[in-house]
């Protein structure tokens, strides 16, 4: 299967943004101000903070997660200059480190509302980054943010996902810890909800690596699906050829505004997360123009609580800095209330399965691990490893924790007349 040359390109010196992490400027002032709102954040949470050349933090045990910063004035001084990128920058940088990330990031997850004292949560909005404007999910910034995440390298993907080459939230049975079963069941329950069978002209918006559409091809269905990684679109290609399914899938490089006719089932999986917070009228309004009366949808999303959403909407983070840059993470209320508002579509079913997602991003996380030899060997960093470590824990966190979940929803469109 294909790849690209990032790995390449940075033993070559043309240096990714995940080795850009010069010190920004930051004020004294300012690194003192984070670090008396960490030490106060921290200090009921049932952590262990320690600090090279002595002192420890935290309400935790000595079982308690345990957090190192390794260098303390750097920490503080990235926590300065922007705290919701410089934390996840500092542990690319070797700052601070933890033997068990996601275990660590698991209480800040779960009190995250609450660790800036509110009579300063107002004053964020003077001090934080905002999204770039490059970043929208117009039809040319939806292509090059998806490029910046889905083209980093066929190969890196497939050292921690499974065989299915499945990258959203698996749904194992209680006790279950098969990720390829898990991760089949899901698109089962997906393709189930969308009335998929014999016959169905199916449309899927967001390719993946083809795992949903050669399901969805060998149930009988003739599959359109739309992808906007080139990378994605070979190996997708190449892997439904190799299945036999290559007359039923057709794999599009299109953004999903471009699309035109009618088909009898849409299906979406974790796609709506990179549309960005004023394209979801756009996004759902599509979904009702491609799908025929009668039809269903069967969706996919992950959501975080309301008041969060509205609160943090437009900000910029180390998510978006380092991973999905343009992203925007709804509320399942304001999903639904995108559907009630712009689609004539009904709801038939819901369900969330967030401890799943837990589950997932730890089978992904150690994998990636176990198999770093092998990304190293494509020419990756240190910096890189500890970035999408980072990532991973940090998103198992959220999922462990409840701040996150992620819903299976499915709709219908009434018949005419």
């Amino acid at each position: 299967m294909t790849t690209t040359t990032t790995g390449a390109q940075e033993c070559a010196g043309t240096a990714p943004p995940w080795d850009l992490l010069g010190a920004a400027p930051s004020s004294p002032v300012r690194a003192a101000i984070a670090e008396q709102l960490f030490r106060h954040a921290v200090r009921a949470l049932p952590v262990r903070v320690a600090f090279a050349g002595g002192g420890v933090l935290g309400a935790g045990g000595p079982e308690s997660p345990l957090m190192r910063v390794e260098d303390p004035k750097a920490f503080f001084h990235r926590l300065g200059v922007d705290a919701k990128i410089g934390f996840g920058e500092s542990y690319m940088a070797g700052e601070w480190t933890s033997p068990e990330p996601a275990e660590l990031l698991t209480p800040f997850a779960e009190r995250i509302a609450t660790l800036v004292p509110a009579p300063l949560q107002g004053a964020r909005r003077w001090v934080e980054a905002r999204q770039p404007s490059t970043e929208r999910g117009t039809v040319a910034g939806a292509r090059e943010n998806i490029h910046r995440h889905y083209d980093l390298s066929n190969d890196v993907f497939a050292t921690f996902l499974d065989e299915t080459m499945t990258y959203s939230a698996a749904l194992f049975p209680p006790g279950g810890d098969d990720l390829a079963a898990a991760q089949v069941r899901k698109i089962d329950r997906i393709l189930d909800l969308a009335a998929v069978g014999p016959g169905t002209e199916l449309l899927e918006i967001g390719t993946g690596w083809g795992a949903l559409a050669g399901r969805a091809a060998r149930r009988g269905a003739r599959v359109t699906t739309l992808t906007l990684s080139a990378e994605q679109q070979r190996y997708a290609q190449e892997f439904l050829a190799e299945g036999g399914l290559a007359d039923r899938v057709e794999v599009r490089l299109a953004d999903y505004r471009e699309i035109t006719g009618r088909f009898d089932a849409v299906v979406s999986v974790e796609m709506i997360e990179a549309v960005g917070r004023e394209f979801w009228p756009a996004y759902v309004s599509a979904l009702d123009r491609l799908v025929a009366p009668g039809g269903r949808i069967g969706l996919q999303a992950i959501t975080m609580p309301h008041d969060r959403m509205l609160a943090t909407s437009g900000s910029y983070t180390w998510i978006h800095k380092y991973i999905f840059p343009g992203g925007q993470l709804p509320s399942i209320e304001a999903l639904e209330a995108a559907f009630d508002e712009h689609t004539g579509l009904r709801r038939t079913e819901r369900h969330s399965f967030g401890p799943s997602y837990a589950t997932t991003l730890r089978h992904w996380r150690e994998r990636f691990l176990d198999r770093w030899d092998d990304v190293r060997a494509l020419g990756f960093s240190e910096r890189f490893r500890r970035m999408w470590e980072f990532y991973l824990a940090y998103s198992e966190a959220g999922f462990r924790s409840g701040y996150l979940d992620v819903w299976q929803l499915g709709y219908r469109k009434p018949a005419q007349g």
